[in-house]
C-alpha cells in the first residue's frame, strides 16, 4: 500500500466511496485513515483543520508529497485501471475541471446535510498499518 487516504468517516458520502474503493482496490495501492483518527493523522501530520479542506491522499513513500479535496479524488482515479485517460480527458477541458472543484466544495461543506451523518465512524477493512496480502 503506498497511499493514505484520509477520509470523514462520519460523512455517509465518504464511507461509501471509501468502501467502493476498497473493494476494488483490495489494499493493493490504498490504506485508509478516518479524519476522526486523531493518532494516526499524527504520523502524517495531517491536522484537524487540514481535514476540514476535504479528503486527503498522501503518498506513503513521500509523505510530504499530498493531495487535497478534488485534487485527491482525482489522484485516486488517476492510480486506478484505467485512470489515467480518464483523469488526462477530465483535466484538459477547463470548464469541466473547474465546475468539479467548485461542486466538489459545495459537496464537502454539506455533506452531512445532502448524504447524511453516521452514528458511528466508518473504519475500513484496509487501515494504516495493515498488511494486506495482494493476490
Amino acid at each position: 500500500m503506498f497511499y493514505a487516504v484520509v477520509y470523514d468517516g462520519n460523512c455517509n458520502l465518504c464511507a461509501n466511496f471509501v468502501s467502493i474503493l476498497e473493494k476494488f482496490d483490495r489494499g493493493r495501492q490504498f490504506c485508509y485513515i478516518p479524519m476522526q483518527d486523531d493518532q494516526t493523522l499524527q504520523q502524517f501530520n495531517v491536522t484537524p483543520e487540514d481535514c476540514e479542506m476535504g479528503m486527503i491522499l498522501v503518498d506513503r513513500t513521500d509523505p510530504t508529497q499530498r493531495w487535497q479535496g478534488s485534487d485527491a479524488a482525482e489522484e485516486i482515479t488517476r492510480l486506478l485501471p484505467m485512470g489515467k485517460a480518464l483523469i488526462a480527458a477530465y483535466r484538459a477541458i477547463a470548464p469541466v475541471k473547474a465546475l468539479g472543484d467548485s461542486t466538489y466544495i459545495q459537496i464537502r461543506d454539506n455533506r452531512y446535510k445532502l448524504f447524511g451523518k453516521r452514528d458511528r465512524t466508518y473504519h475500513t477493512a484496509y487501515p494504516v498499518g495493515c498488511a494486506a496480502i495482494v493476490k
